[in-house]
């Protein structure tokens, strides 16, 4: 499994960065009645975030190719490879919120015409998972010829997306009362009430994933080739270990934010436990999901030559 440690860190974290993109725009969608300047202020050093974090695994996509030029063939193929597609859209959301970012950073352009910057990026952004899941399916591989691909892609998307937010949202806010320019009651609610949210959309995405692991393993199992069967036997007998290790932990990181929220609701609210309990819960499911990553490419099995 870890010959393809390369292209388990592109993947996860370019999800993660389509996610933690959608879910900022989210915020400053449904924030505004905080303040222009509250949501700006409360949410911009995560955005900042975004861009490195695509960049190094998009460096790590081209350790698997071998050297940067061989991406640069791979864009030739544009109207038959699913690869050359995958490329260019992560080299043009890289772009796109790069320049959003920037717009955001110097106060350049119109509200109205950074947010249709945003807007674009998220959409390209979507495109690439889309494209992403596509790279996959392959008619010679069962494992991954599947409508679960995209399904269990998207899922990590937003999952890993609204948990590195909730975290970053908790970091920055503790970073600046230990300098002693934390923000106002104001800020306080906004992060608040997007760790509600991002609690709600990260139990709906752990949902999706329980619903689609049974069914998926269960469509496998009963495919009639012996690449599909073998799959199944992988991912049930050789590593079922690592799979319940993965569902365990992502488990535990949603439940872990859930319960730290319903805490929250009484008089129990430290400093301390607001950067903790987010931060814990992020690195949880992004353990279980490189976990489970790595899964889905040790599953791998052609049917014939």
């Amino acid at each position: 499994m870890l010959s393809e440690l390369p292209l388990v860190v592109f993947t996860i974290v370019a999800q993660m960065s389509v996610g933690s993109f959608v879910v900022l725009g989210l915020i400053h969608l449904f924030g505004g009645r905080a303040g222009r300047d509250v949501v700006d202020e409360t949410s911009d050093p995560a955005l900042y975030a975004i861009g490195p974090i695509l960049v190094l695994g998009l460096l790590a996509s081209m350790m698997h190719l071998g050297t940067p030029i061989r991406a640069i063939n791979a864009l030739r193929h544009l109207d038959s490879s699913w690869l050359s597609r995958e490329i260019l859209f992560g080299l043009l959301f890289a772009a796109v919120g790069g320049a959003f970012a920037f717009c955001q950073w110097f106060k350049w352009l119109t509200p109205r015409w950074r947010q249709g910057l945003a807007s674009l990026a998220a959409l390209i952004g979507l495109a690439l998972i889309a494209v992403m899941s596509m790279v996959y399916m392959l008619p010679t591989v069962p494992a991954w010829n599947s409508w679960a691909t995209p399904a269990r892609f998207f899922a990590t998307t937003f999952l890993l997306g609204s948990l590195a937010i909730g975290a970053a949202l908790v970091v920055t806010a503790e970073v600046r009362r230990r300098r002693g320019t934390g923000g106002d009651d104001a800020s306080e609610r906004l992060i608040l009430s997007s760790l509600r949210w991002i609690a709600i959309g990260a139990s709906a995405m752990l949902g999706v994933e329980f619903v689609v692991l049974p069914l998926y393993l269960g469509r496998l199992a009963t495919e009639r080739s012996a690449a599909a069967a073998g799959s199944a036997d992988t991912l049930v007998t050789t590593y079922g270990g690592y799979a319940l290790v993965q569902l365990v932990m992502v488990f535990l990181g949603v439940a872990l934010l859930g319960i730290f929220l319903s805490r929250l609701a009484r008089p129990f609210n430290t400093a301390r436990m607001l950067a903790l309990a987010p931060v814990a819960a992020f690195v949880l499911v992004f353990g279980g999901e490189i976990i489970g990553r790595m899964l889905f490419y040790a599953s791998y099995a052609r049917v014939g030559l």
